[in-house]
């Protein structure tokens, strides 16, 4: 059957190779997208999408540890369910062309899908259905190397000409899906929403037993204790590295890369160190979100 990653996935991939760096984003309703990947026809396509109270969503701005996320719900599913197969992995529902939209509304529930979009942009039918979401957000000097490390070796995005260029776009949120601080701040809205949890990155990297057992119960997913811990085994991001050939075939290196906490240390000058605190303190100083994220203790030198 080939690789995990569809078929389908990887023409798109070998596609982007022929495109030019310049020409491959494109900007809708005021957010850069990658045009292989999520093309205009998808995005408005999306608007008629029609969702369920019983969808299993994931939203994480990118490389926010989506597809490490995505591992482990999938694991849970399969638990609670028997459906499923846990390597399977869930497109992004602006991969969606119209011909997925319509496998998509004919599958069976419990369906698991995920998003990079803003929650502005996200079809209003999953909030007028109350399908709960799952968000995962990571400190954003962590977020801004990994995402500079992805763009450079996923053909589908421009490579960065430069770390320093990519963190100019990056504070600038001049990248695929848009400004980080924009995101986080629209969550920030929604943090009392019963529909919705928040995550970060770092408390799974904590605990990620406690982690998978708050998943399960937001989403209605009741596991014991042993079959917390044994997902939760395995679905490190060791685990996931060392198996990502398998989940995501010859991306799996792209994908998985080093998933630390502080290896923005390697790449930030004092000065971008510091213009980030400051875009920090000024957008999220005294917000929930922002106490989540623990600034002070994972993005300080």
């Amino acid at each position: 059957m080939g690789s995990p990653l569809s078929n389908q996935m990887m023409a798109r991939i070998e596609a982007a190779k022929a495109v030019k760096e310049e020409d491959k984003l494109y900007r809708y309703g005021g957010v850069l997208y990658p045009v292989i990947l999520a093309p205009e026809e998808n995005l408005k396509a999306l608007e008629d999408i029609e969702a369920r109270p019983d969808d299993v969503m994931l939203v994480a701005y990118p490389k926010c540890g989506f597809n490490w996320m995505v591992a482990v719900i999938r694991k849970i599913i399969s638990a609670a369910t028997g459906q499923g197969r846990e390597d399977s992995k869930p497109p992004l529902i602006e991969f969606f062309g119209p011909e997925q939209l319509q496998h998509f509304a004919q599958a069976p529930s419990p369906r698991f899908i995920g998003t990079h979009m803003h929650p502005d942009n996200i079809p209003s039918s999953f909030t007028k259905k109350k399908t709960k979401i799952l968000v995962i957000f990571r400190n954003p000097k962590d977020t801004a190397v990994s995402y500079y490390h992805f763009s450079n070796k996923n053909p589908v995005l421009p490579s960065a000409e430069s770390w320093d260029m990519f963190y100019k776009d990056f504070i600038a949120g001049e990248v695929a899906w848009g400004s980080y601080f924009d995101h986080v701040l629209a969550w920030e809205k929604k943090m009392d929403d019963p529909n919705v949890l928040i995550i970060t990155y770092e408390e799974l990297k904590q605990d990620l037993s406690k982690g998978v057992q708050r998943v399960s119960d937001f989403f209605g997913f009741n596991l014991g204790e042993d079959t917390v811990n044994s997902i939760a085994d395995r679905s490190t991001f060791r685990a996931m590295k060392e198996s990502s050939h398998s989940s995501h075939g010859n991306m799996g290196s792209i994908f998985f890369r080093k998933g630390e906490v502080g290896d923005w240390k390697n790449h930030f000058s004092q000065a971008q160190s510091e213009e980030m605190d400051t875009a920090f303190e000024k957008h999220l100083a005294g917000t929930q979100l922002g106490a989540l994220l623990n600034y002070e203790l994972y993005c300080k030198w």
